[in-house]
């Protein structure tokens, strides 16, 4: 079970890389198993992982083996401590999602997609130094009631109840960013109402579920 996570990290490490969402050593993966976290070590890009490489890591920050974890450790020992119905943590620098960052803007309900991650705009964390605390814990509010964030002049950050779940937000969050830098290229969008949002939110809660 356990080679076949850190496998699955390695692949969708790969996966992020083709589809342009990282470079190099760039960004990280976790996954929440049994008696620890799986998370990528730090300062190796994809063609270098392999799942002997992958970090094994405790909730409080241990780790064993010769690889150290990823420097973003913290972040994602945060999540798993306060939400517990994420499964996989994934951290990027993605193009679109970082230019916005780089804004420190939230992205906000321009399309009825942003629903899909949560509420009526997706939050963008005030910016900490990478790698410390004070960078968990904003990142940890600004996920609130949400799937994703991003994470001002640094890039952005999605979860999931499984590594396939927080692939497909983070996929997800970088195209809806994509669509918002065009939208502003001809001015501000037309955002929509709150109230609708709220009934959009709602309709994702079933969304795909065949007895819906």
């Amino acid at each position: 079970m356990t080679n076949s996570i850190s496998s699955n990290i390695c692949d969708v490490m790969g996966i992020l890389e083709k589809k342009g969402l990282n470079t190099g050593a760039s960004g990280n993966i976790s996954v929440k198993s049994e008696d620890a976290i799986k998370i990528t070590p730090s300062g190796l890009c994809p063609a270098e992982l392999g799942p002997e490489k992958i970090v094994s890591l405790s909730i409080s920050g241990e780790y064993r083996g010769i690889w150290k974890p990823s420097s973003e450790w913290r972040i994602h020992t945060e999540i798993y401590k306060c939400y517990i119905g994420v499964g996989a943590v994934i951290h990027v620098h993605s193009p679109y999602a970082t230019a916005l960052s780089c804004h420190q803007i939230d992205v906000p309900a321009f399309h009825y997609m942003v629903g899909a991650i949560g509420g009526d705009n997706i939050r963008c964390a005030s910016y900490e130094t990478f790698g410390t605390k004070k960078l968990s814990e904003v990142v940890v509010v600004a996920l609130q009631e949400r799937m994703a964030c991003l994470m001002a002049n640094h890039g952005m950050l999605a979860v999931g109840p499984d590594l396939s779940s927080a692939l497909e937000t983070a996929i997800l969050v970088e195209e809806l960013s994509k669509q918002y830098l065009l939208s502003k290229t001809i001015g501000d969008p037309i955002l929509i109402s709150k109230q609708e949002m709220s009934v959009v939110v709602g309709k994702f809660q079933t969304y795909g579920s065949q007895n819906a």
